[in-house]
């Protein structure tokens, strides 16, 4: 019933690399530019180091995966940070990622690394440059 989804799986696999990163760069540019505001938002003392690092990696990482160019490794990278975030700063809040708030952490850190293995789908730099 369902065989024939198969044939639009590199779209959907784009549509999925691309949504995530939308919403990863939004987080770093509430890091590093305020916007949009959020409590995150660099004050008056400015960010600390690990602030400034994961807020880099998840604008311009975010932008790299947005186009799709250096997927896996780049993709690899912010999933181990996604990982490292949720175990610094969520996991010693409360055991339930519900509770901790680190829900998000976790699934981006499942996405890209799933998006390491299966590569960036169609509509990527990757593919056009035949690298993926």
């Amino acid at each position: 019933m369902f065989e024939g989804l198969s044939k639009y799986q590199p779209q959907f696999l784009a549509i999925l690399r691309i949504v995530a990163a939308l919403l990863f760069i939004e987080h770093g540019t509430m890091k590093l530019f305020g916007f949009p505001a959020s409590s995150m938002a660099p004050g008056d003392g400015g960010l600390s180091t690990l602030m400034l690092v994961s807020g880099i990696l998840e604008t311009f990482g975010g932008l790299l995966l947005l186009v799709g160019f250096l997927t896996r490794p780049v993709a690899f990278i912010l999933s181990g940070q996604m990982a490292v975030a949720y175990f610094m700063a969520h996991a010693p809040q409360n055991f339930f990622p519900v509770n901790n708030m680190g829900d998000a952490a976790i699934l981006f850190c499942f996405v890209f690394l799933y998006l390491v293995f299966a590569g960036p789908g169609a509509w990527s730099v990757d593919g056009a440059r035949n690298t993926a």
